[in-house]
C-alpha cells in the first residue's frame, strides 16, 4: 500500500513518514498541493494524508483536483479546525475521513488499517468481476453497499476451499444466490449444483431424498433411486432451511459429512460421496442448540465458515441497482421511475427483502400505463406522508436522505451507543458525530 503525506510543515511530514515506514507502508511526501498532484499522476498512490490548511493551493482545492483525476482515490484530511462546517465541507468534496491535529498515531494506525482492509475488499471484488465476466449469474448481485462488498469478498476467498459453509439471513435476502455464487467460483463449477429445501420435504422422506433407496426397501419403492448426495457428486449440495431438518436425520447427516460416505435406505453397503455441502437458514441455530432442537456437533460441523447476508433495509444503497435490473427483466417496454417514487422505494423497510422488491417491481412494470412509474403508482402501504416534489432534486440530496436514514436506523439498533454504531457503519466515531450534527440526529430523534 502506497501512502502520500502532504503537509507544508517538514517536521509533521517526517514524523508521519517515519511512523508509517515502521508499519511497513511505502510512503511518498509532498510539501504542497502542486507536488501532491504531480506525485499522484506519476505513482499508484492508494491513500493520501493531507493537511487541510496549506499556503498556495489549499487542501480542499487539492482534494477536488485529486477526485477529478481519480474518483477512487482515498483522501484523509488533517485539520486543526474540528468544526461541523469544515467536516461537512470536506466530506462533500469526497474525503473518506479526517483527523484533528495533533494527530493521534494510534487513531491514525487504526484508520489506515481500516482503509487497507477496504482496499483488499475492492481488489477481491475486481477479481470476482473478472471471474464472472464470461459466466455471469442469472441475477447479478447488487453490491454498492459496504456490507455486500465485504460479503462478496468473503465469498471469493472461501469459494475455492472444500469446506462447508453456513449462510444465514432473513427470508428473501438471496441465500440461494450466494450459494450458487460459491459453487460458480469454486473448482467444482463444472459439476452439478443440487438444491434441497428441507422445509418442503415430508419427514418420512428425508432419508430417501438425501441418501437414496434400494428397490423394495419400503412400500412404494419400486426401483432403485439415487439421493441428492449422489446427484451432487463432484459438485455442490445446497441444503436450504437446514433448521427444519429432523433430529433423527441430523445424526445421519453429521456422519455423512464426517465420513464422506452414505448408506441408501435398504442398502447393505455404504457408498463414497464427493460433494461440497453449503447450508442456509433464517433460524437462530445457537438458540435451537440450547433448546435441544439442533445437534451441537452438527452445528459446529456446518459452521466452518459463516456468511451473514444483511437485510435489504441495511443495504439501501443497493436498491436503485436492483430496481434497474428488475425493470429490465420485467418491463414490456422501456420504463423509468420518477425520483419521488425512487425516494419512497429506497425508504421502505422491505420485511420480505429482495424478493419483496422483485415482486413489487414486477407488478409495477406490468400495470404501469405510461413509460414512467410515479409515486402515485406505488402500493399504499409503502407511501410515507407527502414529500416535497423531488423530480428536479439533485442526486446528492437523495443520497443524503438515504445516508441520514441509515445513520438513524443504526443508532437506534445500538441504542445510541456511538462506538458500536460507528463500527457497524465502517466509519470513525468522529465522522459519526459530525454526521449526526449535520443531520440533526439528537438523542430525542434517535429514541
Amino acid at each position: 500500500m502506497t501512502i502520500l503525506v502532504v503537509d507544508d510543515e517538514a517536521v509533521q511530514r517526517e514524523m508521519l513518514q517515519g511512523f508509517l515506514h515502521k508499519r511497513g507502508y511505502k510512503v511518498l511526501t509532498a510539501a504542497n498541493g502542486e507536488e501532491a498532484l504531480d506525485l499522484c499522476a506519476r505513482y499508484p498512490v492508494n491513500l493520501v494524508l493531507m493537511d487541510l490548511c496549506m499556503p498556495g493551493m489549499n487542501g480542499d482545492e487539492v482534494l477536488e483536483r485529486l477526485r477529478e483525476s481519480n474518483p477512487l482515490l482515498r483522501v484523509v484530511l488533517i485539520t486543526a479546525f474540528g468544526s461541523v462546517e469544515t467536516a461537512v465541507k470536506v466530506m462533500k468534496l469526497g474525503a473518506c475521513d479526517f483527523l484533528e491535529k495533533p494527530v493521534d498515531l494510534t487513531e491514525l494506525a487504526e484508520l489506515i488499517e481500516r482503509h487497507a482492509q477496504q482496499l483488499l475488499v475492492e481488489q477481491d471484488l475486481n477479481e470476482l468481476e473478472e471471474d464472472l465476466e464470461d459466466d455471469a449469474l442469472p441475477l447479478p448481485v447488487a453490491a454498492h453497499s459496504e456490507a455486500m462488498q465485504h460479503l462478496l469478498s468473503l465469498v471469493r476467498r472461501v469459494a475455492r476451499s472444500p469446506w462447508t459453509v453456513l449462510i444465514h439471513g432473513e427470508t428473501g435476502t438471496g441465500k440461494e444466490r450466494i450459494a450458487r455464487l460459491l459453487h460458480q467460483l469454486s473448482e467444482r463449477s463444472d459439476g452439478p449444483f443440487v438444491e434441497v429445501n428441507c422445509a418442503a420435504l415430508p419427514e418420512n422422506l428425508f432419508e430417501s431424498e438425501l441418501f437414496g433407496h434400494e428397490k423394495g426397501s419400503f412400500t412404494g419403492a419400486t426401483s432403485r433411486r439415487s439421493g441428492r448426495f449422489e446427484a451432487a457428486q463432484g459438485g455442490t449440495l445446497f441444503l436450504d432451511e437446514i433448521g427444519e431438518l429432523p433430529l433423527a436425520m441430523q445424526a445421519k447427516l453429521l456422519r455423512a459429512l464426517q465420513e464422506k460416505r452414505i448408506c441408501p435406505v435398504g442398502a447393505e453397503r455404504e457408498r463414497d460421496v464427493d460433494a461440497r455441502v453449503v447450508v442456509a437458514t433464517n433460524c437462530d441455530l445457537p438458540k435451537m442448540v440450547q433448546e435441544g432442537r439442533f445437534r451441537e456437533d452438527l452445528y459446529y460441523r456446518l459452521n466452518v465458515f459463516e456468511m451473514q447476508i444483511p437485510p435489504l433495509r441495511q443495504r439501501r444503497e443497493d436498491i436503485p441497482q436492483l430496481i434497474d435490473h428488475f425493470l429490465d427483466q420485467y418491463s414490456l417496454r422501456p420504463t423509468q421511475i420518477e425520483p419521488a417514487a425512487l425516494d419512497a422505494l429506497i425508504k421502505y423497510d422491505y420485511p420480505g427483502n429482495v424478493r419483496e422488491l422483485e415482486h413489487m417491481i414486477q407488478r409495477l412494470a406490468t400495470l404501469v400505463r405510461g413509460s414512467q412509474i410515479r409515486r402515485a403508482d406505488l402500493p399504499s402501504h409503502l407511501l410515507c406522508p407527502p414529500q416535497p416534489d423531488s423530480s428536479g432534486g439533485l442526486l446528492s440530496e437523495r443520497v443524503e436522505a438515504v445516508e441520514r436514514q441509515m445513520l438513524l436506523e443504526t443508532l437506534r439498533q445500538y441504542q445510541g451507543v456511538q462506538t458500536r454504531a460507528a463500527e457497524a457503519l465502517g466509519i470513525s466515531e468522529r465522522v459519526l458525530r459530525y454526521k449526526m450534527a449535520k443531520y440533526n440526529l439528537t438523542k430525542d430523534a434517535i429514541k
